[in-house]
């Protein structure tokens, strides 16, 4: 029953448990039930992308639609392309940029100039055109066009037809491929020249077609049915929770009282640790969720699987990118002995503001903190008292040192000038002869 949890708590029970001792906290709630407001501000749609709209257009409409603050997309598709364009919406924004990134797959068709020989001919072209290719972007292009390598993973033709000279392909590549600038390459292969005539993107990332596309009509409908009757099932089902874009990384597990330091950009420490996936490898890209299956950020991971089973301290991972708001989880830290007495005695002025020592500094709260909390002491601070001891003739003394100094400073600049100008007298020139 476990293995059927839904998202980020898929297979629950295969993760390596640490422990099993935390206080659960009462905030937070599964993505699947989170309030409508918070859903959408978590939320991702697999866009079937209309022909003809710009992505920037489109993305601009859902803005409109939906009244939301920021919308964000997995990477444009030119206007006539149609096909996979992953929205995300508020919070999820912030994995626009590994959606970016993420592998494509294409199904496009080509046409050829003339007639050839016979298919094989284009079967053997595509295969060639795999692995890292050289490209330029096509003259009407979103980037610059400079000469760049991208890496097509596999392509394979789908069908041929002889007649209109058509042929029908599939290409997974490398995130930024042109398939266009691709179609005139196997044009030049044949030998008959040819150019791109139709393209639609069947994956992008981690979402394919299959896997709940909806249409501008969609979005549009659910909106209208939530305004007009209060009904949430068509939104909740045309807008999926972030955590689809997150389930092919590896999972660790932190306790309740560790998300809001997370959050905060604290680094997972050994004690936060609850569960956590196989085969995991240092500088690896891990997920951080929540007991109830929320994303709180996309790490790197410190350890490797063995480690974090045996040590007892230590950094498990570092934060990349905090997909949860801020104090969605309550503050915990900080309600230790050690903390609690520190901030008593910042209070009694016996710590500076920053928690560092000075003059009225106990003996026995220095014994018991260790060197790192102390050691970082710079040149300490004049209280009120000692700068108010500073007499009035001290002062003048200072003020008449500073007007000596911006005097010799302006003589100085007036000989330069003079000498520079030749007005100098001939006796000073000799001295400096002589000096020489």
């Amino acid at each position: 029953m476990i293995g059927r949890w839904p998202l980020l708590l898929k297979n629950y029970d295969q993760l390596h448990v640490r422990t099993a001792h935390y206080t659960p906290i009462p905030s937070g709630m599964s993505p699947l039930k989170r309030v409508l407001g918070e859903y959408m501000r978590y939320g991702a749609i697999n866009l079937d992308k209309p022909a003809n709209p710009s992505s920037h257009e489109v993305v601009a409409w859902i803005k409109r639609i939906f009244r939301v603050e920021k919308t964000g997309h997995s990477g444009t598709l030119d206007p006539k392309v149609t096909g996979c364009l992953i929205v995300c919406i508020d919070r999820a924004t912030r994995l626009v940029k590994a959606q970016q990134s993420a592998g494509k797959e294409y199904v496009g068709i080509v046409r050829l100039h003339s007639a050839i020989e016979n298919e094989t001919k284009l079967y053997k072209a595509i295969e060639t055109l795999t692995g890292a290719l050289f490209q330029r972007p096509p003259l009407i292009a979103a980037v610059k066009r400079q000469l760049r390598i991208r890496t097509i993973y596999e392509s394979k033709l789908i069908e041929y037809d002889p007649i209109r000279h058509l042929g029908v392909f599939w290409v997974s590549c490398e995130a930024g491929t042109y398939v266009r600038t691709l179609c005139v390459h196997l044009g030049l292969l044949v030998g008959t020249g040819g150019h791109m005539q139709e393209l639609r993107r069947v994956r992008s990332g981690i979402l394919s077609e299959n896997q709940n596309m909806v249409t501008m009509h969609d979005l549009l409908d659910a909106q209208y049915l939530y305004d007009q009757s209060k009904d949430e099932s068509y939104l909740r089902r045309v807008v999926m929770p972030l955590e689809v874009l997150l389930t092919n990384y590896k999972r660790v597990v932190v306790k309740d009282s560790a998300v809001n330091a997370i959050c905060y950009g604290a680094k997972l420490m050994i004690p936060g640790l609850l569960r956590f996936a196989d085969d995991i490898e240092s500088g690896d890209e891990i997920v951080m969720i929540t007991t109830k299956g929320e994303a709180i950020a996309v790490g790197i991971a410190q350890m490797t699987t063995a480690v974090m089973a045996t040590v007892d301290h230590g950094v498990v991972a570092k934060i990349k990118r905090v997909i949860m708001e801020r104090d969605t989880y309550p503050r915990r830290w900080g309600l230790g002995p050690v903390a609690q007495k520190k901030k008593a005695l910042i209070k009694e002025g016996k710590l500076d503001k920053y928690g560092r020592k000075n003059d009225q500094t106990p003996t026995d709260y220095l014994s018991t903190v260790t060197a790192p909390h102390i050691a970082v002491v710079t040149q300490p601070v004049k209280s009120d008292v000692e700068e108010s001891g500073q007499t009035k003739k001290e002062k003048k003394h200072k003020s008449e040192k500073d007007e000596s100094a911006e005097s010799n400073d302006k003589k100085k600049k007036k000989k330069d000038k003079k000498e520079k100008t030749g007005d100098s007298p001939p006796s000073k020139k000799v001295k400096v002869d002589d000096a020489e």
